[in-house]
């Protein structure tokens, strides 16, 4: 009789269909082979054989390991990122060639204290950073508003997607507006910029600082009475698909965005050219210039958690850059604002937010962020 070994590697007995055989007495018998084997034999044997080759088959590694945060919204990023780039390179759209890799960062660690309070820049990078650095993901893509204006060493930043609409959103379960709140109604935010552009216009209204977490629970929170309104990145609830919460959208003089609002980051490691080849195709040039003006701006402020900024830069009808500025007192008392026009190019566009930013320096003198 032939051995197991020999069995398992016939033609005849891979596949049974595959040649005529007869059977009787409850043996196969395979008019193409001599093998006489009880039918329960038989199909043990076939499926040990079919297990070895699976396990002989190499796991698919994915050829890009997307880097983010957890939360709902930071996922939604991600996801758009991915299928952004199984579009544009067909090697990608492959299934498992992209993965998704969540990591937390310290700013969803720590949710019981304001942002300000807990450390100034990175609060949501710093993890994700360190394991781009590391090698485990390949690519990292955060909310350009989260990210500090250095990078750290070994990264760079060469890929902004097309920006959402910067506008915030008002959303409030009894008022159309923040006009129309009562005076001592209670705003919940976690954002200082917020927080004095709406004392400064309303200073009858109250403002919650700590009012944190992410999208849905805060909305959850508005639901349970805690704050009688909180305002919302527009940018946010469009790429979640919950703009029906939407109150009032409001206007770019009414409340201005925060730095690189709105904007999609995506980096890789500086010596990786595969990576930064794949994020050229989705960098979107006229948002990158935007956010690279902005972030002048903010640099030259050496703005932090602790300090209320806000910066915009558009292209006009003309085409041209219009940037505008705000740094405001932490309660609202004062504001103070600028603007620049020029050519919407890069060089252009870095100088106007520097000087933008010595501007409101000079103008606000020593202590004012202390107020």
């Amino acid at each position: 009789m032939e051995t197991l070994t020999s069995l398992c590697a016939s033609q005849t007995l891979v596949s049974h269909t595959a040649r005529p055989s007869v059977s009787a007495n409850g043996y196969a018998y395979s008019l193409n082979s001599r093998a006489f084997l009880p039918r329960k034999q038989r199909m043990s044997i076939i499926k040990a054989s079919v297990a070895v080759e699976q396990q002989t088959e190499k796991p698919k590694v994915a050829l890009v390991r997307i880097g983010t945060r957890g939360s709902p919204l930071a996922l939604a990023q991600a996801h758009e990122t991915r299928e952004k780039l199984m579009a544009a390179h067909s090697e990608l759209a492959e299934e498992g060639a992209i993965e998704i890799v969540i990591i937390k960062t310290t700013g969803d660690k720590i949710l019981s204290q304001p942002l300000a309070d807990i450390g100034g820049k990175g609060l949501f990078t710093k993890e994700i950073d360190e394991a781009l650095i590391n090698g485990d993901i390949d690519i990292a893509v955060h909310s350009m508003k989260d990210v500090p204006t250095y990078l750290p060493e070994q990264t760079i930043l060469p890929c902004n997607m097309e920006r959402e609409d910067v506008r915030d959103a008002f959303i409030s379960l009894n008022a159309s507006s923040l006009a129309d709140l009562a005076a001592g109604s209670i705003i919940g935010t976690a954002s200082l910029r917020r927080k004095s552009q709406i004392l400064h216009r309303y200073p009858s209204l109250k403002v919650v600082e700590n009012f944190r977490g992410n999208v849905q629970t805060r909305l959850r929170k508005l639901n349970e009475g805690v704050v009688h309104a909180t305002l919302l990145a527009l940018a946010g609830l469009r790429r979640l698909n919950m703009t029906e919460n939407v109150t009032a959208t409001l206007s770019i003089d009414d409340m201005l965005p925060a730095v690189a609002q709105g904007a999609i980051g995506i980096a890789c490691r500086t010596n990786d050219d595969k990576m930064a080849e794949y994020l050229a195709s989705l960098n979107h040039e006229e948002t990158r210039l935007a956010v690279t003006c902005e972030r002048a701006f903010l640099e030259t402020l050496d703005g932090s958690c602790r300090t209320p900024i806000a910066g915009y830069a558009s292209r006009d009808e003309n085409g041209d850059c219009l940037f505008k500025g705000l740094v405001a007192s932490p309660d609202g008392t004062r504001v103070l604002e600028t603007s620049r026009k020029g050519r919407y190019a890069l060089d252009d566009m870095i100088l106007m937010g520097k000087d933008a930013g010595k501007e409101l320096l000079s103008r606000a003198g020593p202590g004012f962020f202390n107020s």
